[in-house]
């Protein structure tokens, strides 16, 4: 697509009314067609309930929000794909799991196996029988499905989402990538998984989601060297003077090994970059901007992006990092998400 037409389908989204029927605020999401019939969506800091250092649409349960904001979230989010969501609880693995196997709608958005309490431990969370009701938890970092009507969904704030699909097959999958990840094999674990449902290597097609870049992802001298050597080329010199990795790259290089080829990957780079031009001077980004103590003022922030992929740079996203470098406790979390449609 031209750019052009990338700035058409942001501008139509004005005509979306945003709020919900109950005059709850819509996520603001960016989708990516990644192959027919498959559609990949990231979400934004933007139209969801939570307030404070969680930054409007926080999705992740683990962050210290309040389980009600995080649920209505989820809920709108839900509603707004006409999808239901499938969440997991991640712990920067190698694992993927077959949801297929797992599936059981046990939230009001769909499947939550991420641990998450919608609410706190009172009467209203009992059974018939008076016992509390105990959240699933399936611990894994990458997810794949052959069912039509759900979005699987990683939670993510400087980590990588990669997201794959073989449209043929009908098969999808999703993994969270982080250090840890990447070198535990996450990615490899994902296509394997999905082969085994019947997609072929040569037909998937993959997109890397939003994550922190090379030049902002400082680690120590040993660590560089060590991701280095287990991923060649991706040791960095970060804009803060200090060794870095890039985590991207080595995804790239991991895809590759798994047999996905090189032009079978697709940017989210043009669409993201057309939605950060036109959130350029939105109230509620900059609004976002003013408190969060993040960095400076809206305009100031979208002049310093170099990578409108990195969570760091784009005040779009949430990110660990740039909470972490304003002295921040704790931050909120996106949400990267495919479905077949």
């Amino acid at each position: 697509m031209t750019k052009q037409q990338y700035d058409d389908a942001i501008l139509d989204s004005n005509e979306i009314s945003p709020t919900d029927k109950a005059g709850n605020p819509i996520p603001v999401t960016i989708p990516i067609a990644l192959a027919p019939g498959v559609t990949v969506t990231y979400t934004t800091r933007l139209g969801g309930v939570s307030g404070a250092d969680f930054g409007g649409c926080n999705l992740g349960g683990k962050t210290g929000d309040a389980p009600t904001a995080v649920a209505a979230n989820r809920r709108a989010l839900a509603d707004q794909l006409g999808r239901r969501l499938s969440l997991l609880s991640q712990v920067h693995s190698g694992i993927a799991v077959d949801v297929d196997d797992l599936w059981e709608e046990n939230a009001d958005y769909g499947f939550d196996a991420s641990g998450f309490a919608a609410a706190d431990t009172s009467d209203d969370t009992s059974d018939a029988a008076g016992d509390v009701a105990v959240p699933r938890l399936i611990e894994a970092d990458a997810q794949v499905t052959s069912r039509r009507g759900i979005a699987l969904g990683v939670f993510a704030a400087d980590c990588l989402p990669v997201l794959l699909a073989d449209a043929e097959a009908g098969v999808i999958g999703v993994a969270h990538c982080g250090r840890r990840g990447l070198e535990g094999g996450v990615i490899g674990a994902t296509v394997n998984l999905m082969t085994a449902k019947g997609a072929a290597t040569e037909r998937i097609v993959a997109t890397l989601g939003p994550c922190i870049c090379g030049d902002c992802y400082e680690v120590g001298g040993d660590m560089a060297d060590a991701f280095d050597a287990r991923f060649p080329g991706t040791f960095t010199l970060s804009r803060f003077g200090q060794p870095g990795i890039d985590i991207a790259a080595a995804a790239r290089a991991e895809l590759a090994a798994a047999g996905i080829p090189l032009d079978n990957i697709v940017e989210s780079r043009p669409r993201v970059a057309a939605a950060t031009q036109y959130l350029c001077e939105d109230e509620e980004l900059a609004g976002l901007c003013d408190t969060d103590g993040e960095g400076p003022a809206l305009a100031d922030r979208i002049g310093q992006v170099r990578h409108s992929m990195c969570t760091v740079e784009n005040p779009l996203w949430h990110s660990h990092r740039r909470a972490a470098l304003a002295g921040k406790r704790t931050e909120g979390r996106m949400l990267a998400l495919i479905a077949l449609d």
